[in-house]
C-alpha cells in the first residue's frame, strides 16, 4: 500500500487530494504546523488519515516527519494562497512558499531521494506574460510577492531534479475553485452572495472590477492532475488550466441566473475594491501537455462549476437559517 504525505492538507486542495488518495488505496499522512487548529475540511476524514506536526522551515522537524511518515509521494501544498494578502505579508509569503519548498526538498534528499515530490506552482509566476495563453515554456514574469515566491519554488524544483535526479514535478495551476474555498475568494464570494440574496438573507453584493478575467476550473479536477504527475515514468512540469477566460461579469450573471435573479438589481460596484495595477488580465493557461501526456481531462467546466458553488452555499445557508430560496 502506497503512503503519501500532504503539506497543507487542511486547505481546499489538500482535503480533496486526501480524499482522492484514500479512494485509490493510499495511506495518507497530513503535515500541519505546530498548534494548528482543527480543519473543517478534514472533518469527514477523521480517523482515516494520520496527522503529524512539523515546521516547514525547520530541517530537523521535517526530516523527523518524513522518517515517521515513510511516504512514497509528497505533495507540497502548504503556502499562503490568497494573493492580495501577500502584499501585506511579503516576508511570511516568501518564507513558506519559497524557503519552505526548499526545506522540504532538502529533507527528501537527506531522508529518501526515491520519494516522488509534487510542488504546487501557480499561474501567478507568469504575472504579466509575453504571450497568451501560457505554456510550460512561457518565461516567468511575476509581479506579486506570492508570484515571486512561487517562481522561486518552481525554479528550485527544476534545479533539484536536474542536479540530484529527484523525481520532482511542478504543477502550474490556474484558479481552481470549490465550496471549500474561504469567502474572500471571488467565486465563493459571488456564489455566497447570490445564495444569500435568493434566501432573503442579504440585499446586495459589493464587488470591484466586473471586467477582470480569470481562467477558472474545479479543484477536484486539478488535484487529480497532481496525482497523475507523480504516476509518470519521468518527472516534468505541467500547466493545469481550463484554457478558457471568463470575466467577473460572466461569473456574476451565471451565479445569479442560477437562482432566478437579475444580477443588476443586486450587485453594486465599489471602485475601491479594484486591484488597479495589481490586476493581471492575460492569465489563461494552455493545458495541452497535461491532456496529451497525463491523459488529464477536467470533468467540470465553468458552466457547471458556478451552479455547483451556488447550490452548496444555498444548502449551507438553509441549514443554518432555515430560509427558503425564491422559486424553491
Amino acid at each position: 500500500m502506497k503512503r503519501a504525505l500532504i503539506t497543507g492538507i487542511g486547505g481546499q486542495d489538500g482535503s480533496y487530494l486526501a480524499e482522492l488518495l484514500l479512494d485509490a488505496g493510499y495511506d495518507v499522512v497530513g503535515l500541519v504546523r505546530p498548534g494548528a487548529p482543527r480543519y473543517e475540511n478534514l472533518a469527514a476524514l477523521e480517523g482515516r488519515i494520520e496527522v503529524y506536526e512539523a515546521d516547514l522551515l525547520n530541517q530537523t522537524s521535517l526530516a523527523q516527519a518524513l522518517r515517521a511518515g515513510r511516504p512514497a509521494e509528497i505533495y507540497n501544498l502548504a503556502a499562503p494562497s490568497f494573493v492580495p494578502e501577500s502584499w501585506n505579508r511579503p516576508v511570511e509569503t516568501a518564507e513558506f512558499a519559497a524557503v519552505g519548498a526548499t526545506s522540504l526538498l532538502e529533507a527528501v534528499r537527506a531522508v529518501d531521494p526515491a520519494i516522488r515530490f509534487y510542488q504546487a506552482s501557480s499561474s501567478e509566476v507568469f504575472g504579466e506574460p509575453r504571450e497568451s495563453p501560457q505554456t510550460e515554456q512561457t518565461p516567468p514574469a511575476p509581479v506579486t510577492p506570492y508570484g515571486v515566491a512561487k517562481a522561486y519554488a518552481h525554479f528550485i524544483v527544476h534545479s533539484y531534479r536536474r542536479l540530484y535526479g529527484l523525481f520532482a514535478c511542478s504543477g502550474i495551476l490556474y484558479n481552481h475553485e470549490s465550496p471549500r474555498r474561504p469567502l474572500q475568494y471571488l467565486p465563493r464570494k459571488v456564489a455566497h452572495g447570490a445564495a444569500a440574496i435568493s434566501l432573503g438573507l442579504q440585499s446586495e453584493l459589493v464587488l470591484g472590477d466586473l471586467d477582470a478575467r480569470r481562467d477558472w476550473g474545479y479543484a477536484g479536477d486539478y488535484v487529480r492532475a497532481m496525482w497523475l504527475m507523480l504516476q509518470q515514468d519521468e518527472p516534468d512540469d505541467y500547466v493545469i488550466a481550463s484554457g478558457e477566460s471568463h470575466s467577473v461579469r460572466e461569473l456574476v450573471q451565471r451565479a445569479f441566473g442560477h437562482v432566478g435573479l437579475d444580477w443588476q438589481e443586486h450587485v453594486r460596484v465599489d471602485p475601491t475594491l479594484q486591484r488597479g495595477p495589481a490586476e493581471l488580465q492575460r492569465l489563461v493557461g494552455d493545458p495541452r501537455r497535461a491532456r496529451e501526456r497525463l491523459g488529464w481531462e477536467p470533468e467540470l467546466d465553468f458552466d457547471r462549476l458556478v451552479p455547483l458553488l451556488v447550490d452548496a452555499d444555498v444548502a449551507r445557508l438553509r441549514a443554518v437559517s432555515g430560509a427558503t430560496a425564491r422559486g424553491g
